[in-house]
């Protein structure tokens, strides 16, 4: 409340000095001559009993008399508290405003949460620490650029802001208007369309659970929960009704052999197509450990289904610069396991001027990229990328980063592939290049934290990580979110003189492999990060990294794939360790070795189909690249 001005001020203010009459041209409603004006507040008051004059403009009554209803005054008589309509946050006279905020006043005699002058999540649950987003959740209001207290779901917003009611299972969400019509097919649908139920403060959904509700807000909040059974059944339910996508993306990275079985009936039957195909994927890649239950609980045609899928193979190429027609090299190939007859296999030969020596390659929406590269120990750069389709079984050109690089990390997601960090004139760098797959360019992202080359990089729940080395035995993990352009320091992991030179990603967690006590590279440890409570895990004993196995994992549904020129292992990841669950022979070729996952067709003679009968035609050693001098930070 602002102070009034004192009588016979200076100040530019319509009352009059204490016995001059008012000018009888000014539109006033000023009291009679010789009424001292009202100290305590800002407005002019009448008489006191005198009502106020029909014909002036003034809207305020005298002493005692309410507020008229159509006024659009926010100033109460004595002792009349404010209408709980109004978008003022002035108390009654006599209450003092709340001195800890200077915005967004709660309800009078509803304190501010207390201990919180932040952006509060939903549902009470703290912003995930390792995201620093500024998305507000639904439920909450739209940040208004201030950083002031916003209430929790259930919690009445601002009459000033954009909100609505939703009725579900008999619960009240008091939630963002926009943030539904953004997120949630239904509503846009519902905003759109002109009907009264639009127009209408409160909205009513039939047929949903509340926890269905809460869980969707939720994953729009940004929170990621691990659901159970029931929890998985409700948010379906919830994600097709409403057409979250959000929610069955979210739904799609945390399938798990526990749940898969579930998720994909419950999917089918609500028809959530997108998420039923790919748990029907997943139950695939391990069939033959998930089949007697498949086939037990299962109605026949998701079974048939699920058979008539392709499943992921594991797919390696070593290093090879590139060369001329006439010196074509017969080990120039990409290979597959065939998993049938535990026999690798050809899958395709790389074109001529293809190098795969030090250059970037990945998958992603399973072809093959292979990025820059060099020609030679001059380290020149290969000036074209190449795709692999096996759909077609043939390679296509794509143009390289607007860097020149080599040594640097190729990672696909969702439609896009980076290039993250590397070399160039034998100097590293933090320079990171995103190429969209639809529009075929290149554009700069977000910078590495610092300057790096061959970074070990995954992917976890749809999440990009990487690991970066700074001095002293520092390890720390990162995460890119493409939604902001920024690098997100999400943990750090500390041990002398050991750090991680690979990581993959299962479900929620991430597994760091370092070398071992004196750079022992032969006997690896490793670490487990989980991303669901933030806490670190050492698995016992060590890992055997005869010629680099360990950092040719890839994981496959519960399992994880190794290799090198002796043998093919397969392990299973169990609670706080992996156990051998197979060996097969290995791959006997020269080089360093790029793994990954790919679905092959079946319809057609893959490749020239030529075996690899005996690993040891083909060479006696894999050079695979020591990490123990080329990931390093930089002032």
């Amino acid at each position: 409340m602002e102070p009034s001005s004192c009588p016979g001020s200076g100040a530019d203010s319509d009352k009059p000095a204490l016995g001059k009459p008012l000018d009888s041209g000014m539109d006033s409603d000023k009291p009679a001559l010789g009424k001292p004006l009202d100290s305590g507040t800002d407005s002019d008051k009448p008489a006191l009993g005198k009502p106020l004059d029909s014909g002036t403009d003034s809207d305020k009554p005298a002493l005692g008399k309410p507020l008229d209803s159509g006024t659009d005054s926010d100033k109460p008589a004595l002792g009349k508290p404010l209408d709980s309509g109004m978008d003022s946050d002035k108390p009654a006279l006599g209450k003092p405003l709340d001195s800890g905020t200077d915005s967004d006043k709660p309800a009078l005699g509803k304190p501010l949460d207390s201990g919180m002058d932040s952006d509060k999540p939903a549902l009470g649950k703290p912003l995930d620490s390792g995201m620093d987003s500024d998305k507000p959740a639904l439920g909450k209001p739209l940040d208004s650029g201030m950083d002031s207290d916003k209430p929790a779901l259930g919690k009445p917003l601002d009459s000033g802001m954009d909100s609505l009611k939703v009725r579900v299972d008999g619960s009240v969400f008091v939630v963002n208007k926009a943030l539904l019509e953004q997120h949630c097919e239904y509503f846009r649908a519902l905003f759109q369309s002109g009907m009264r139920e639009c127009q209408q403060d409160e909205v009513h959904l039939q047929g949903l659970s509340a926890r269905g509700f809460v869980l969707a807000l939720r994953v729009l909040d940004g929170d990621r929960p691990i659901l159970g059974g029931d929890e998985i059944v409700e948010a379906i339910e919830c994600a097709t009704f409403l057409q979250v996508e959000s929610v069955t993306k979210h739904l799609t990275n945390i399938i798990n052999s526990e749940n898969c079985l579930l998720m994909y009936h419950t999917a089918a039957t609500y028809g959530l197509w997108d998420l039923s195909h790919q748990t029907a994927l997943f139950i695939k890649d391990m069939y033959s450990d998930l089949k007697e239950d498949v086939v037990r609980t299962l109605p026949e045609d998701l079974v048939e289904y699920v058979e008539s899928l392709i499943p992921s193979r594991y797919v390696t190429v070593c290093s090879h610069s590139p060369t001329v027609e006439q010196l074509q090299d017969c080990q120039r190939t990409v290979c597959y396991l065939d998993d049938e007859d535990r026999e690798w296999k050809v899958l395709s030969h790389l074109p001529l001027n293809t190098s795969t020596t030090m250059a970037g390659v990945t998958v992603l929406d399973n072809k093959l990229y292979i990025i820059g590269g060099v020609h030679d120990v001059s380290k020149k750069v290969v000036d074209s990328g190449f795709c692999y389709d096996p759909e077609s079984d043939s390679w296509s050109t794509i143009s390289s980063p607007q860097q020149p690089r080599y040594n640097f990390t190729l990672v696909g997601h969702e439609g896009c592939l980076y290039a993250i960090g590397g070399e160039f004139d034998r100097k590293s760098m933090a320079l990171v290049e995103k190429y969209s797959v639809s529009t075929a360019t290149w554009r700069f992202a977000a910078n590495l934290p610092c300057r790096a080359a061959n970074v070990a990089s995954t992917k976890a729940m749809s999440r990009i990580f990487i690991c970066l080395w700074k001095p002293k035995g520092v390890t720390e993990i990162h995460e890119y979110v493409p939604e902001r352009d920024q690098w997100v320091l999400v943990t750090t992991l500390v041990c002398d003189q050991s750090y991680g030179h690979c990581m993959v990603g299962h479900r929620d967690n991430l597994y760091v492999m370092r070398n071992g006590p004196c750079e022992d590279f032969l006997m690896c440890v490793m670490d487990c990060y989980n991303l669901t409570t933030g806490q670190w895990t050492a698995l016992p004993g060590q890992y055997a990294n005869s010629k680099g196995a360990l950092f040719t994992s890839v994981i496959r549904g519960d399992s994880v794939f190794t290799l090198n020129r002796m043998r093919t292992t397969e392990f299973a990841v169990e609670e706080y360790r992996w156990k051998i669950k197979r060996e097969t022979k290995g791959f006997g070729r020269i080089g360093s070795m790029y793994t990954f996952l790919m679905r092959l067709p079946t319809t057609k003679t893959v490749g020239n189909t030529e075996v690899l009968t005996d690993g040891l035609e083909f060479g006696n050693r894999i050079d695979y690249r020591r990490r123990d001098s080329l990931l390093q930070c930089f002032d």
